[in-house]
């Protein structure tokens, strides 16, 4: 291959998208276990690749030549290779602190947790010292000299500022793991998760749900991308494009996802802008009926609403670990904080805010088939629909302007447009 990125696991790697828009040249994702990485870096067989987990470090001993920024951090993201000799640079840190500046999070002063150790850590706390943090603590799972254990956070809660997660938890296909609870520290300001699939980690959602400010690691992606494409070619590209790109695959991936009241009219408007934006859609009703295998009303009858909402959640689960898509949720999909926290993780959730006397019965959902029931529905659920919206539209409109006003957020941004 030519250019590529080196690592294991790759399936939750967006580099491929980036590089090739950015860089105008093909750009293989090369999965490798230990002994295929020991016969790769032998072979050389490339013009430029990147390095992600769990290879950082472990490429060191095969270069010819290394940046300062690289062995000040002991990381290697970025490697060149020159008539066969080869050259290793780290435009991570350049991506963390474009990050930082993006989101214009203060450092300084600051006292800072990093969870984890490996090369992502390294570079996450050069940033964090040359912006001159007042304190960093590493947290390591393996008690490595220097470091704190997980249990031993606690002894931490009053002190900490910003938490930077650098480890792979919570990353796809692992997307609902987590390793600390964000509500036990005391003066929290502000959640850095390097992971960018899932767009926005369940640390970074629960961070977000409590008022901390928080983010996820797709700008330093996109960042560290555009300066080792600079390395890479000997170039130099527009930093302008580093936000256009960013903001474009964020909306790309971002799935949209109708919530409200039944019969509020998510299936239509979902259909219509799916097809608007030429994506797939999911409605969340119908993945339920192929899981059960038969229609929803008699699954009530037969198993009750506790049970129901048992697979609800499962179905939701699984669809909001894809991208892309447009989701069109059950009326009470939101009742359970499990399934809001998925949702969020990849989506934006559109309250469809349509009166009550808009709304109509049908025998075929069992929660309000009648006018009395669809009442209490509405009372019941109707604030929660607003906690957990990032957007509320007008659902008394017409459907087409309704599709229009959401659509038209991602339309520039869709990935055939």
């Amino acid at each position: 291959m030519e250019y590529g990125l080196i690592g294991n696991p790759l399936k939750h790697s967006f580099s491929k998208e980036i590089h090739e828009a950015l860089g105008k040249y093909e750009y293989e994702l090369v999965s490798l276990d230990e002994q295929e990485f020991l016969h790769f870096m032998h072979k050389k067989d490339f013009k430029a690749i990147n390095v992600t987990i769990p290879y950082k470090q472990k490429v060191i001993p095969f270069l010819d030549e290394i940046s300062i920024e690289a062995k000040e951090i002991n990381a290697v993201n970025t490697i060149v290779n020159k008539n066969g000799r080869l050259y290793g640079y780290n435009s991570d840190y350049l991506g963390f602190k474009g990050l930082i500046e993006y989101n214009n999070i203060q450092v300084e002063n600051k006292n800072i947790l990093i969870l984890g150790t490996g090369g992502t850590s390294k570079t996450t706390s050069y940033v964090l010292k040359k912006l001159n943090a007042k304190s960093i603590i590493f947290a390591s799972i393996n008690n490595e000299e220097g470091c704190i254990s997980y249990d031993k956070i606690a002894d931490y809660y009053d002190l900490i500022d910003i938490i930077v997660n650098t480890t792979p938890v919570g990353m796809f296909p692992n997307n609902y793991d987590c390793l600390i609870d964000v509500c036990k520290f005391k003066h929290l300001e502000t959640v850095i998760d390097v992971i960018y699939n899932p767009l926005k980690t369940n640390l970074v959602v629960n961070a977000l749900k409590h008022n901390i400010k928080a983010v996820g690691g797709l700008y330093m992606l996109v960042a560290q991308a555009f300066y080792a494409i600079e390395i890479f070619k000997n170039i130099k590209l527009d930093p302008e494009d580093i936000y256009k790109l960013y903001n474009k695959i964020f909306k790309q991936k971002e799935n949209i996802v109708l919530i409200g009241m039944p019969s509020c009219g998510k299936t239509t408007i979902g259909q219509e802008i799916a097809i608007k934006l030429n994506r797939e859609f999911v409605d969340i009703d119908d993945e339920i009926v192929k899981e059960i295998k038969m229609d929803i009303a008699t699954f009530f009858k037969k198993f009750g609403e506790d049970k129901f909402r048992e697979i609800e959640t499962k179905v939701i689960l699984k669809m909001s670990m894809k991208n892309s898509l447009v989701i069109a949720t059950g009326g009470g999909a939101i009742l359970k904080d499990e399934n809001v926290l998925a949702l969020k993780e990849n989506g934006r959730l559109f309250f469809l805010n349509r009166s009550l006397n808009l709304l109509i019965t049908t025998s075929s959902r069992p929660l309000s088939s009648n006018i009395s029931d669809l009442k209490n529905l509405y009372e019941k659920r109707y604030n929660k629909y607003l906690e957990c919206a990032d957007e509320i539209i007008d659902g008394n409109l017409n459907i087409q302007t309704i599709t229009n006003t959401i659509a038209g957020g991602y339309i520039n941004e869709d990935i055939n447009n």
